[in-house]
């Protein structure tokens, strides 16, 4: 599928339905690649033509998907790829996918194209919500330019709605 502007979507949230994980061939960095074979061994990852890839499963799932409660998470997510994170948006200097006006997104004085891969189910079309606009677009970008690690509406919430927050222990 083409990606679609950002702007075609009203909001977007991560609910660990698992299909990105399935069936995508993942590209690593050179720096992610390393860290993973360092802590998991060289066959989490295999080796294509001048490229790094997460290492999938006989049914094209990532060797680090899991199975939650009947939700799907990342077993690396303190090490996820950024084209993992990134997921399912592309951030461009350039319109690539076309519609310019409707791709193109300032942050702090600098102008970069957002699309959108149309294929996740949790999109909603629509005008952009202020969320979307002001929050997960932003960190889209951050992650992008390697300003941010960690992500906050940019990924699946469902571990924190599925596992309650521990208690605060009382002091004496």
């Amino acid at each position: 599928m083409v990606p679609v502007p950002w702007r075609y979507v009203s909001s977007w949230s991560c609910d660990g339905c698992g299909l990105c994980c399935k069936g995508f061939s993942v590209v690593l960095r050179f720096e992610e690649w390393f860290r993973l074979v360092k802590r998991f061994g060289a066959e989490v990852t295999r080796v294509g033509l001048n490229k790094f890839y997460l290492a999938r499963r006989s049914d094209g799932s990532c060797v680090f998907l899991y199975n939650y409660f009947g939700r799907w998470l990342c077993g690396i997510q303190d090490m996820k790829p950024l084209a993992c994170k990134m997921w399912p948006f592309k951030v461009l200097k350039k319109p690539k996918y076309g519609n310019p006006n409707e791709s193109i997104f300032n942050y702090r004085g600098r102008t970069f194209y957002v699309y959108v891969d149309p294929f996740c189910p949790n999109l909603k079309w629509g005008r952009p919500t202020a969320e979307l606009t002001y929050k997960v677009i932003p960190e889209i970008i951050e992650l992008s330019m390697n300003i941010r690690e960690k992500q906050v509406y940019s990924t699946s919430r469902t571990l924190s709605q599925l596992v309650p927050p521990p208690k605060p222990r009382r002091i004496i």
